[in-house]
């Protein structure tokens, strides 16, 4: 009884079997990428090349998050009030409504006063696609 027990509860917290990877690598000032695949390397090596395509040096794309389960994703953008701005991004939400309130928490000024600009700018969902059009 135990084991089939252990059996459901690690078939409901695994991924679905279709679940897709993302990451992101940015290169500072330079060029970002996004990319996605059927697991983790493929995904990684995905967005270092997106980022080299956009004017970077493989070296300088620092992979900056990445999800084996990509769920829906989300990359905030912050400003300090110094003036230094950065994206942070996040990855593995189970759906668009969590990914949106990640976000809101996120760039709620009670939480970080520091922030002069705090906004999601992009979104995608579990297939690695852009919900948000610029």
């Amino acid at each position: 009884m135990i084991r089939a027990s252990i059996f459901c509860l690690a078939a409901a917290l695994a991924p679905p079997a279709t679940a897709q990877s993302i990451a992101f690598a940015q290169a500072p000032e330079q060029s970002s990428g996004v990319g996605t695949g059927p697991d983790i390397e493929t995904a990684i090596r995905a967005a270092r090349a997106e980022c080299v395509a956009g004017g970077a040096y493989a070296e300088d794309c620092l992979i900056t998050a990445a999800c084996d389960n990509a769920g829906w994703s989300l990359d905030v953008f912050a400003q300090h009030r110094e003036g230094l701005h950065w994206h942070e991004l996040f990855c593995g939400f189970s759906d668009e409504a969590v990914a949106r309130a990640v976000g809101e928490t996120v760039c709620n000024p009670a939480h970080r006063p520091y922030l002069i600009e705090c906004a999601v700018v992009q979104i995608w969902d579990r297939d690695g696609n852009p919900q948000m059009e610029w």
